[in-house]
């Protein structure tokens, strides 16, 4: 396993904050496309095909047997600030995966794939898991290409797209391997388990408009102030997804025109929500815009929703989950996205392995994983590979 420990100690330091210990490998950027080319680098060492698609996603082939390939991997970008372990351990597990059923002289009845999307995070361009999407069709071009990063820049100035992507077209399944974002297997005492589903999830752009003013000479009963609007609507939130035993949370804030001394004359806020059924995502959303209303009425604000993803509930491949875990491992859920969720809606069969987070923190530069629970992934993935590769 010597090449698990020597792959993740390359990645330590790229895209890495001196002052927080997070990271930022944010799409197209200097620190995600150096991972990108140390990726290409270890792939063509190990004698794998390359294969980049014009979206920037990446398939390393082990060019075996025949048939419909067998696809791993992960991503590799960031959210902002975020930890080590989301989307990397997955695309370096592969790797030494690989590694393993060499050593052990296995060669695979069909071809292994393993996959990098992109913008899996959605912490540029603002949709989660769109180098997925756009390989399995599920995002055009023609909208993707309009997607704007935090300075303006449009996706479609960022890389040169195209209609469709070839990447895919080969795939008979797929298995993602990716750190538990929660703490179920720690609560297990499992160092490894499989995933059943991904709950039903979007993302939410509320804008409040009011009107700006001085901070110092306006009465209070003479304003139209947006941000209080905004400010009742992120505790509604807290409230119905409690009542709920859902999750919904406000991450992102915009102010116009942001200054100290002056009310603002919009916020723009956005929406996490994610449910355990669509039914419930429906109910959240609904009740936390109505009540975004009522308050805007009694403000003198005006508010907006607009959903900017929307993904519906997601049920892996019990088969194949069976063939590629062990009988002993838990199942279980994850209220996270992944790209193995798009594949899945897709059409592709689909399975998650995920590794234990002794923290459950994720997101965040406190997300970890213990080395010895990182190479039982390792093992339990190269496992999987030759029973379903076979």
């Amino acid at each position: 396993m010597d090449d698990f420990e020597r792959m993740w100690a390359d990645l330590a330091p790229v895209g890495r904050s001196a002052a927080s210990g997070g990271y930022f490998r944010q799409p197209f950027l200097s620190a995600e496309r150096e991972l990108a080319a140390w990726f290409e680098e270890q792939a063509r060492a190990r004698g794998l095909e390359v294969e980049t698609d014009a979206f920037g996603n990446t398939v390393a082939w082990w060019r075996t047997g025949s048939g419909p390939g067998l696809l791993t991997g992960s991503h590799l970008d960031s959210v902002l600030d975020g930890g080590a372990y989301d989307g990397p351990l997955g695309v370096v597990s592969a790797l030494a995966a690989l590694d393993r059923l060499r050593e052990r002289g296995v060669e695979p009845g069909r071809p292994i794939g393993v996959a990098v999307f992109v913008e899996e995070e959605g912490s540029r361009f603002g949709l989660a898991c769109l180098g997925s999407r756009l390989a399995t069709g599920a995002v055009s071009w023609d909208a993707a290409r309009e997607l704007r990063d935090r300075d303006g820049t449009a996706l479609g100035d960022v890389v040169e797209g195209t209609d469709a992507s070839p990447l895919l077209g080969d795939v008979g399944a797929y298995v993602e391997l990716h750190v538990e974002q929660g703490r179920d297997l720690v609560d297990r005492g499992a160092a490894v388990g499989a995933g059943s589903g991904i709950w039903p999830h979007g993302r939410y752009r509320f804008d409040f408009d009011g009107e700006a003013n001085h901070a110092g000479t306006t009465r209070m009963e003479d304003r139209a102030d947006p941000m209080l609007t905004c400010a009742m609507t992120l505790l509604a939130a807290n409230k119905q997804a409690r009542l709920l035993d859902a999750r919904a949370t406000f991450g992102r804030v915009e102010v116009v025109p942001n200054g100290t001394n002056a009310v603002p004359s919009r916020v723009r806020a956005w929406l996490d929500a994610r449910c355990a059924t669509p039914e419930v995502l429906d109910t959240l959303v609904g009740a936390v815009g109505r009540q975004a209303r009522e308050r805007a009425e009694r403000d003198g604000t005006t508010v907006q929703v607009t959903p900017e993803s929307v993904s519906g509930a997601v049920g892996f491949d019990a088969e194949l989950t069976g063939r590629a875990a062990e009988p002993s491992w838990p199942v279980v859920p994850t209220a996270a996205g992944h790209d193995a969720g798009v594949l899945a809606a897709a059409g592709v069969p689909t399975a998650m392995l995920f590794v234990r987070n002794p923290t459950g923190v994720s997101h965040s530069p406190a997300e970890s994983a213990e080395m010895a629970d990182c190479l039982a992934g390792v093992e339990a993935l190269a496992d999987a590979l030759e029973r379903l590769g076979s």
